[in-house]
């Protein structure tokens, strides 16, 4: 397979907890893996076990996992590593920061009603948010900011996620991030 020769970029895919990012992210990493780009997905379910064998989910611990996550995203970017980041990021503050680092950069919002996604609650987070276990869920203990000015929104609850990576393909080909296919 010939390479596309491009400059790296990111993808913030944002939403509730079980709104569907990271569905999103795996089938948009599929497709631009298939046009011959490496890509990293950066889930923050995964790197926040490593950086804090207890996560306490607090402001402050947010606030330095998201700090770190923008950096590591900067860091791959910069190396020519494009990157996707599958984080809910319930503060815009924690997206704008990586937006203000990284100079190709997009943000997609997954749009979810919560009714759906404590449906749907795949770990478990509302559940443990209703009982106590957990105190600062995303849209029930603690807020949970959309983007203000998101370059798409995807409808969790009724896009297919296939279809809404295809979007953000198109939309990363508008801005020149991608290549158009010939």
């Amino acid at each position: 397979m010939e390479r596309e020769c491009h400059s790296a970029f990111a993808v913030w895919i944002t939403g509730l907890p079980a709104s569907g990012k990271s569905t999103v992210a795996a089938r948009l990493s599929q497709q631009i893996r298939e046009r011959g780009i490496d890509i990293v997905v950066l889930e923050s379910d995964v790197l926040r076990k490593i950086f804090s064998s207890h996560p306490r989910y607090d402001e402050q611990d947010r606030e330095y996992f998201y700090r770190s996550l923008a950096f590591i995203g900067r860091v791959l970017t910069e190396q020519g590593i494009s990157v996707i980041f599958d984080a809910t990021a319930n503060l815009r503050a924690y997206r704008d920061r990586a937006r203000e680092q990284i100079t190709r950069f997009i943000e997609v919002f997954v749009d979810c009603p919560l009714e759906t996604c404590i449906r749907r609650d795949p770990k478990g987070i509302y559940q443990k948010g209703r009982t106590g276990e957990a105190t600062a869920v995303p849209g029930l203990q603690a807020p949970y900011e959309p983007p203000e000015f998101p370059d798409l929104i995807v409808r969790g609850d009724r896009d297919d996620p296939s279809v809404a990576a295809e979007q953000i393909v198109q939309v990363l080909t508008n801005k020149r991030f991608l290549l158009p296919v010939r």
